[in-house]
């Protein structure tokens, strides 16, 4: 009889090893359903951020694209504007030497207008500068 009692203890001991091992597994499984719900809402998350910056980034490329668009019929309309009256260009371009303190000749040689339309031009400067020089009536 000792030794149906020893087997049974053995059974038991054997079963409780068991039972324990199932349990563990049990816990190990739970915390591993855990850890995997946080890895797949990280996912989640971080996919979410990236589609946010790339549709960002889509979109600012479009603004940059449209910009730079623009700027380039910009471009475009001033140098039909700058070819299409050289005459202008010619006073424009003597107004800017005479801000810069050129006299009656350089403006006759840099621009190639007439001596009388640079001296008005000069004449017409000074005016502007005395005037400006003024002070203030009220």
């Amino acid at each position: 009889m000792v030794r149906v009692t020893q087997i049974t203890i053995l059974w038991l001991g054997f079963a409780l090893l068991s039972l324990a091992g199932t349990g563990a597994g049990i816990m190990l499984y739970r915390r591993m359903r855990y850890y995997e719900r946080q890895q797949q809402a990280l996912v989640n998350v971080l996919r979410n951020e990236i589609r946010s910056m790339t549709s960002g980034s889509i979109g600012m490329g479009r603004r940059l694209m449209d910009a730079e668009r623009r700027l380039n019929i910009t471009v475009e309309k001033q140098q039909e504007l700058e070819n299409r009256d050289p005459g202008v260009l010619a006073y424009n371009q003597a107004a800017r030497l005479m801000e810069m303190g050129g006299n009656v000749d350089d403006l006759v040689k840099s621009c190639g207008i007439g001596r009388p339309e640079a001296e008005l031009m000069a004449l017409l400067h000074r005016e502007l500068q005395s005037t400006e020089s003024l002070p203030q009536q009220r």
